[in-house]
């Protein structure tokens, strides 16, 4: 019987990449090439069957459980539920919506294993769920790309209504499985299960809030010739390159974290990146600010260093050391003409550097400005950058007008400006200009609070210090931080999140 992911090493079994996210056309690709290996098609709908057996039987006792099938092959994987259901002496109804008549190929055999075991199949009503515990959703798989209407979007309203526990299959039908988009409606799942890899609509708003818990089994389908540039935001997918400790290490050649800090009244933020970037690792962090600051950084940052400057040249002499291995500049600096100036020294460098905050709003009357600097920088190109951008919502607005499903906006913005870009949420986006894209999917919903984002950046700053690339750092960055905000729990405010990094680190070194 298959089993779920968390009880495989995913890795061992399939050459895909353990934190590859599928699309809709890279399961349709892997599927098909699995059947011309040799799989049939009905092997692979058994397999999916048993899956969901194993989940449904793990999480319920028997109950009246109500299969709900459309005419596709989603349809055929709740013809084999039922059926299997139905040996088990569970009392089970199955009910279609739409045209019995087009229903093809594996899906057809599924249904006629179904008729000869004895099962009676019916058109769905309402009425129907007065008599059920438990819902299986196989009414629509990952290849929706429609507006749910008629009689499908009265079932799924009926069943959502009905505040019955459902079990999806694949995905939750009226969920795009590429943008995470409702269809018009979708099916509350209390669980889902699904195939070889989770897909871009698990782990993406608003289709995320639709899968409850989502469950990865392996049921025989190969993704030998699949290239995904789609991932799931986990240590799998950035672990490689992972600072590494050494005994020889010293705090020199742990890297050095440069935080340009704002003015005397907005030191906070810049504190915040400062603490999360000497947690992380990095062997020495300064914050360069001005002489009417320096007394609060030195009195609040016992084992952060301040640097002084008060003009542009002097900011430009610190960050040209060599030492320095890598700069934040942005949090609580101000939407002024310093701020886009710190920006434009920093990129006239080849330090790995975040721009954040206001050093990414500044840029709003000239974007472009902001893309050529970046642009202009060594490994800035399609096969890499030095340069992440950290962005919310709003200020992402504020340097592209880009528009379409979230992770397309992203991909395309990392393109544009040929620097990684961290659309912050809580499903945070991160993509490269060579196209890769993760999905960060383990931020808890108390993370959302004022301050959060410097943290976030400090972290991100702290490993490149380390020597760690862009997009692998964003990765790990994003990925620590929603950990960190997990470990401390409801009530977390931005203070507490450097001193929750180390058991997280600990926790990594360990595995």
């Amino acid at each position: 019987m298959s089993q779920p992911a968390e009880k495989l090493k995913i890795e061992e079994v399939r050459p895909l990449h353990a934190a590859a996210l599928l699309t809709a056309e890279e399961c349709r690709m892997a599927e098909k090439e699995t059947i011309l290996a040799g799989t049939s098609g009905e092997t692979l709908m058994e397999n999916a069957g048993k899956a969901l057996i194993d989940l449904i039987t793990q999480q319920f006792k028997p109950r009246p459980t109500l299969v709900v099938c459309g005419t596709g092959n989603n349809g055929g994987d709740g013809f084999v539920v039922a059926r299997m259901l139905k040996e088990k002496n569970w009392q089970v109804t199955l009910a279609i919506l739409g045209n019995s008549d087009d229903i093809k190929n594996d899906a057809k055999k599924a249904r006629d294993k179904w008729n000869m075991s004895g099962g009676a199949t019916r058109t769905f009503s309402d009425d129907m769920l007065k008599d059920s515990a438990l819902i299986v959703d196989a009414i629509f798989g990952t290849g929706l790309d429609r507006n749910v209407d008629g009689d499908y979007k009265k079932a799924i309203s009926a069943i959502n209504d009905s505040k019955l526990p459902v079990i999806s299959v694949d995905i939750a039908s009226g969920i795009n499985t590429n943008t995470g988009a409702i269809m018009g409606i979708a099916i509350k799942a209390a669980h889902t299960v699904t195939f070889v890899r989770a897909k871009p609509g698990h782990v993406l708003l608003p289709g995320k809030a639709h899968m409850g818990e989502l469950h990865v089994y392996d049921i025989g389908i190969n993704g030998d010739k699949l290239a995904p540039t789609y991932f799931l935001n986990a240590p799998a997918l950035w672990k490689h390159a992972f600072p590494t400790l050494s005994p020889n290490a010293h705090k020199y050649s742990r890297g050095h974290s440069m935080i340009i800090g704002g003015g005397m009244n907005s030191t906070g933020a810049a504190r915040l990146a400062a603490m999360s970037a000497i947690r992380t690792g990095s062997g020495l962090v300064s914050v360069a600010c001005t002489q009417a600051a320096q007394p609060i950084y030195a009195m609040t940052l016992t084992s952060v260093m301040t640097q002084l400057y008060t003009t542009a040249a002097q900011l430009a002499n610190m960050l040209d050391d060599k030492h320095i291995t890598a700069a934040l500049v942005g949090p609580g600096g101000g939407v002024n003409d310093t701020t886009r100036e710190q920006v434009l020294q920093l990129l006239g460098t080849s330090k790995p550097c975040v721009i954040d905050a206001d050093a990414i709003t500044v840029f709003q009357p000239n974007a472009k400005s902001l893309f050529n600097a970046i642009g202009a920088r060594p490994c800035a190109s399609d096969a890499g950058s030095s340069t992440v951008l950290t962005p919310h919502q709003g200020e992402f607005e504020r340097l592209f007008s880009i528009e379409g499903a979230r992770t397309l906006r992203v991909r395309q913005a990392a393109k544009l400006s040929k620097a990684v870009v961290l659309l912050k949420g809580n499903d945070t986006v991160i993509a490269a200009p060579d196209g890769r894209t993760a999905i960060n999917a383990n931020a808890p919903v108390w993370l959302a609070t004022a301050g959060s984002g410097d943290a976030l950046a400090g972290i991100i700053t702290g490993l490149m210090a380390q020597g760690m690339p862009a997009f692998e750092a964003a990765c790990a960055g994003a990925w620590i931080h929603g950990e960190a905000a997990a470990h401390f729990g409801p009530g977390l405010i931005a203070e507490d999140l450097p001193a929750c990094i180390p058991p997280v680190l600990k926790n990594l070194y360990h595995d």
